[in-house]
């Protein structure tokens, strides 16, 4: 069930499931689509993710947990960013929700990311995702 204000992205890929999945979880693609983003993850349910970086100048280690995980289809995990100035507790965490479908050899990918504390921050993260998955399009198109 989705939390609060709910930010909301979505893309159709020109590329196979297989491939956008594996986009999703290879720690290598996802360096290339996601600023740069380091990210590590035996991407299994109830595991622990963490992706780090340098983001507008600042160093930031990101962490969550994967809460759901199924094969080209679907990805859901936990989220908290100790650049968003809040504290680590559980309200404070998004939890961000990837599906996959295909149709006719493209992929639609449709992500929610939930619990955003303003509008503002909901507009900040949708043009976030938006601008990832574009990159991650880019990328897989190629």
């Amino acid at each position: 069930m989705l939390k609060g204000i709910v930010a909301r992205a979505q893309i159709t890929v020109d590329a196979p499931i297989s491939e956008v999945w594996n986009a999703l979880i290879s720690p290598d693609m996802i360096k290339k689509y996601m600023f740069g983003t380091d990210t590590v993850s035996d991407w299994t349910q109830g595991s622990h993710i963490t992706w780090s970086g340098e983001w507008k100048g600042q160093k930031y280690e990101d962490k969550g947990k994967i809460l759901k995980i199924e094969n080209e289809r679907l990805l859901q995990y936990t989220h908290f960013s100790a650049l968003s100035g809040q504290l680590d507790t559980p309200e404070n965490h998004h939890t961000v929700t990837i599906e996959l479908s295909e149709k006719e050899g493209k992929t639609e990918l449709m992500l929610t990311q939930d619990n955003c504390a303003t509008e503002e921050v909901k507009k900040h993260s949708e043009e976030n995702w938006k601008s990832m998955l574009e990159s991650m399009k880019i990328l897989l198109e190629e």
